[in-house]
């Protein structure tokens, strides 16, 4: 009985390792030949062959600099400083005025922003 299992395990060991072996992966060939290909050709070839696989190219919204948001949707700081996230820009308000302004270097030595 042992000497069956065995060779259960060596031919199920045999046949992961072949399965495993066999991966192949999808590549995007160029129409046009190297030498009498431009940039812009190649930029279409390739464009087109996205466009088979099903490629989308994600839409890029523009970044607003500042924003209106509710104090009861932002966060809060440790010292009482009010954030807003947003699509992984973070925002801060501004006492002066009330909105939330897109964050930039030296924003905190403006006395709104205390």
């Amino acid at each position: 009985m042992l000497k069956h299992i065995i060779i259960i395990v060596i031919v199920f060991s045999f046949l992961l390792m072949q399965a495993c072996s066999r991966k192949t992966v999808p590549e995007v060939t160029h129409t046009a030949t190297p030498a009498s290909s431009t940039k812009a050709a190649d930029s279409i070839a390739i464009a087109a062959a996205k466009a088979k696989m099903g490629y989308k190219a994600p839409v890029k919204t523009p970044v607003p600099k500042s924003i209106v948001v509710k104090d009861a949707a932002a966060k809060k700081t440790v010292n009482n400083r009010y954030y807003y996230d947003l699509e992984g820009k973070r925002y801060w308000r501004n006492k002066k005025d009330g909105k939330y302004y897109l964050y930039y270097k030296g924003m905190f030595d403006n006395e709104d922003f205390q």
